[in-house]
């Protein structure tokens, strides 16, 4: 029986590109969903033909570096993940408590192949605290628990961006490489990112590192990333800020007024 255990997809997976999870589908793993030859019983993970939902479930002591057992002390990091299909995010961003709980509210992020049925492409999701569905209480209630225990515990706070760099997926943007997200996670984990100079992106106001180790700098700020003009860059940054703006609204009510006042300030901004 184990213990603890991982769940990962492996729509697509190579050795070469997630060399961890490849090497742990072996004896005591599960696949899901996926087709194999049957004589050789090697998994062909580029076929798409049952669904793009292939999944794969392993023991997490299969992980090189796992912290066995997965319990640790309070965090001195929380990390909100997005995957934005319009390719306007930064790839990751130091938030404020505001923005935290804005973010959190918002739940913003994109529907991908293989996520629901029916979906075959990125489209754009807002979903509160990131699980709408199973919410009992008021999305503000569980922000303002989450930054109230930020505060508590002096905790910094970023949002990731995992979906697309240089341009929205219609238009051929491509999805952030997995080992830049990694590099950002260390660079997080060791204290190293939050030492950077950070710069500005308007309309979210967001604080945008211009560095990370083993990161292509000209990658973190969309705006230097996105290979078309800044006039599209500029016409999806808003369209996506009043996609936000348009769903924060129905949580007003009971919102604290600071972050009100974040949400007021993108308003001005893309007017």
């Amino acid at each position: 029986m184990w213990k603890d255990f991982q769940l990962s997809q492996c729509i697509g997976l190579s050795e070469e590109t997630e060399p961890e999870i490849f090497d742990a589908i072996r004896f005591g793993a599960v696949l899901e969903n996926v087709v194999f030859d049957p004589v050789t019983r090697l998994v062909d993970y580029n076929d798409t033909s049952l669904t793009e939902n292939t999944r794969c479930a392993y023991p997490i002591e299969y992980i090189p570096n796992a912290k066995i057992p997965c319990i640790s002390d309070h965090p001195t990091n929380i990390i909100l993940l997005t995957c934005d299909a319009r390719g306007v995010l930064p790839l990751v961003s130091k938030l404020n408590n505001n923005q935290v709980m804005y973010h959190f509210i918002s739940g913003y992020t994109s529907k991908v192949a293989g996520t629901e049925q029916g979906v075959t492409a990125p489209s754009a999701t807002f979903s509160a605290c990131f699980g709408q569905p199973f919410l009992v209480l008021h999305p503000v209630h569980y922000a303002q628990m989450l930054s109230d225990k930020i505060s508590h515990h002096k905790a910094a706070a970023w949002l990731i961006n995992t979906g697309w760099v240089g341009h929205s997926v219609k238009n051929g943007g491509r999805r952030c490489p997995l080992k830049y997200t990694r590099a950002i996670l260390d660079a997080i984990h060791d204290g190293s990112l939050a030492q950077q100079k950070f710069e500005n992106l308007e309309v979210f106001n967001l604080q945008v590192p211009v560095s990370c180790a083993n990161v292509p700098s000209e990658l973190l700020n969309p705006a230097k990333a996105w290979i078309g003009t800044q006039e599209e860059f500029h016409s999806e940054l808003h369209e996506l800020a009043e996609e936000f703006q348009y769903n924060f609204e129905k949580y007003h009510d009971q919102t604290p007024k600071d972050v009100i006042v974040h949400a007021k300030k993108m308003i001005t901004l893309i007017r």
